[in-house]
């Protein structure tokens, strides 16, 4: 049996804001110790997984290598990225033709959201085999999760009766209301969906032909005109950057051979892909859906209730860190991410969620935790950053986070991986001061390149041309101050850039 792992890696998270952000959104969130796309990865290498495939927005692609990358035993990797999110269906059509292409229909795709919580690998490994001989003699395979509440927040599958083996999927329906729920709960015939599926290749083709022919043409279209590279294409040119550099002997990141292929689709073709879900689409019209019953405990982490259920309470039910002081506080939960040490305390509060950010402050009712969506929803209107940058940005060379921001000036921390560089650049409406405070880097002012070592200082006036590039064998850190009357992201006009932005 060949098996491939088609992880999904898609969504904002809004009900998880503002830890959850558009530009930095769920899958790469730590929950458990590690982020959940490299969770949702593990568990697909658990199952004897070939290879992984990835469906993610074109946008994350640098953010999910690094994730990868971090793996201890990175797997075989394909990307297929999305210009811009279209649901499941369409995201499963094209991870089924290119597995099918590549790998023949008899190919077993195991389909995982990348945001999903099972602390329980061995058990899912066991489900997940299971599954998989299900899907070899033709079945479409979803997981039911047995219900614990009425939860409104998940769609429903109906079966002749909940146990412990695999059956035949009656009905799929969608996120009901708290009524409809309890009805569901009380006749005994329903599983959560949990939006995990496992088929060959060629089953799921020919569902999609037979019953949403419009998507799976959609897809063939896109497929056509798709373009494929093969490994890093930054590797080489990284190299060259820093003989040019004069990068002293042992200094730079290691140039390891990147087993992936990414596969890029042309943006006009891929918006006229149809908007659907995968249940939609294929499950609630299919006659062959087969249910196995998840023997492991799940969480999709959709609201922060989930998340704090993944921690572990004290005395009184509540879920923090050291740095918060809890007076006659129970039941609650309260994060903190703070550029400097912080301490939060609660005073005879109940049931509440407070997530403490730099730039902003959530604080809610678990009751009403599925409502957050409405505040990111306000934001937007408002035209609010919050939504979309997280605190701490993330780019290909590394991070920066905004430390202060008044009239006239901007203090940035940057932080640059080794042998990693910013573009080439300059800004029509700003100067900036760069002080090296951990490190060794190159600091490129008009066309002298200056070694800058920590305590080191440089002015880059308005509209000359820069770039910083780190290279030593650790993180580089520099504090930026910009001043003008405007300091805005997108004013930045990029001359070069080894990233492809220029």
């Amino acid at each position: 049996m060949k098996l491939i792992s088609v992880v999904l890696s898609g969504g904002a998270g809004t009900r998880l804001w503002p830890a959850s952000r558009q530009a930095y959104p769920k899958p790469f969130i730590s929950l458990g110790g590690s982020p959940l796309l490299q969770q949702a990865v593990e568990r697909g290498q658990a199952c004897g997984a070939d290879e992984t495939m990835i469906v993610t927005n074109q946008d994350y692609l640098f953010l999910t290598r690094e994730v990868i990358a971090n793996l201890e035993d990175p797997p075989k990797t394909s990307y297929l990225l999305e210009p811009k999110g279209r649901n499941t269906a369409p995201a499963i059509a094209l991870a089924a033709l290119a597995c099918s292409q590549e790998h023949g229909p008899d190919v077993v795709m195991m389909v995982l959201p990348a945001d999903h919580l099972i602390p329980d690998s061995e058990a899912f490994v066991t489900n997940a085999l299971e599954a998989a001989r299900h899907a070899l003699q033709g079945h479409l395979v979803v997981f039911g999760i047995s219900p614990t509440a009425p939860e409104t927040g998940f769609g429903y599958i109906e079966v002749a009766k909940i146990e412990r083996t695999p059956q035949k999927a009656l009905r799929f329906v969608e996120k009901p209301d708290a009524a409809t729920a309890s009805q569901y709960l009380s006749t005994g015939r329903y599983y959560w969906n949990s939006g995990m599926f496992c088929f060959t290749a060629g089953t799921i083709l020919q569902a999609f032909k037979d019953h949403s022919p419009e998507v799976l043409a959609a897809a063939e279209h896109v497929m056509q005109g798709a373009q494929v590279q093969n490994s890093s294409p930054n590797a080489g040119k990284k190299a060259e950057r820093n003989v040019e550099l004069g990068a002293e002997s042992g200094t730079n990141t290691p140039q390891t051979k990147v087993n992936d292929s990414v596969t890029r689709f042309d943006s006009k073709a891929f918006a006229h892909q149809p908007d659907i879900s995968i249940d939609y689409a294929i499950m609630e019209r299919a006659s062959n859906v087969t249910l196995v019953p998840a023997k492991f405990g799940w969480s999709d982490v959709g609201a922060w209730p989930a998340v704090a259920l993944a921690h572990t309470a004290d005395a009184s039910g509540n879920t923090f860190e050291a740095n918060v002081v809890a007076v006659e506080t129970t039941r609650t939960h309260v994060q903190v991410s703070s550029h400097t040490p912080k301490v939060v305390a609660t005073v005879g509060v109940h049931d509440l969620i407070i997530v403490d950010t730099p730039d902003a402050l959530l604080v809610a009712h678990k009751d009403h935790a599925q409502k957050v969506k409405a505040i990111v929803d306000e934001l937007k209107e408002r035209k609010h950053d919050s939504t979309h940058l997280p605190t701490t940005v993330h780019r290909p060379w590394g991070t920066y986070a905004t430390l202060k921001e008044e009239s006239g000036y901007k203090v940035k921390r940057i932080t640059v991986k080794p042998g990693e560089s910013l573009s080439l650049q300059y800004h029509h409406q700003r100067a900036e001061h760069w002080v090296v405070v951990q490190g060794i880097a190159i600091v490129q002012i008009g066309e002298v390149e200056h070694r800058t070592e920590v305590g080191q200082y440089h002015y880059i006036p308005l509209k000359e041309k820069h770039r910083l590039t780190n290279i030593g064998k650790n993180e580089l850190v520099l504090i930026e101050v910009q001043c003008g009357a405007y300091l805005g992201e997108d004013d930045i006009v990029r001359l070069a850039d080894m990233y492809g932005r220029a």
